[in-house]
């Protein structure tokens, strides 16, 4: 994992070590993914998410008809951004290649974590709907594999 404070002005902020950024990623926080639409135009995409720690990926689910599906199939460089608007503020943001994935079984257990993560149940209407669109084929995985993390925080200032 390439890990890098930010930078403002030449002088970098205080940031998170490897094992921060790891238990940062846990949180409930959505992804921002900003990809580059079929025109040129950048598209920026709040997306529930999970990290998998031993293969540094994030996952997200989406249709497989979305844009954020044909724009990463055009272009699958991407970049993605998670923080946390609270005082103080930290995040964790990155540029990674995005692949699709569409395998039925690789899907449906994602979309369990996934929900589980945010809604901590696959009784909630919400997850219901998710899990029966990825049960029936209507979803795929987007799978980030980041080229490095810029992290900050602001309560090591």
């Amino acid at each position: 994992m390439i890990v890098k404070s930010i930078e403002v002005d030449d002088v970098p902020f205080p940031g998170m070590n490897e094992y921060e950024v790891s238990n940062f990623l846990e949180s409930k926080l959505n992804l921002q993914l900003a990809t580059i639409d079929g025109k040129g135009d950048p598209n920026i995409q709040p997306v529930w998410f999970e990290y998998e720690k031993e293969s540094e990926r994030f996952y997200i689910m989406t249709s497989k008809s979305s844009n954020k599906v044909k724009s990463i199939q055009s272009k699958p460089d991407i970049y993605f951004s998670i923080d946390d608007e609270n005082f103080p503020y930290k995040g964790v943001k990155g540029k990674g290649r995005a692949t699709i994935i569409d395998n039925h079984s690789r899907v449906v257990a994602m979309a369990e974590k996934i929900n589980l993560k945010y809604l901590e149940t696959l009784e909630h209407p919400t997850a219901k709907m998710l899990m029966e669109y990825a049960q029936n084929g209507k979803e795929v995985l987007v799978e980030i594999n980041p080229k490095y993390f810029a992290t900050w925080d602001f309560s090591k200032v």
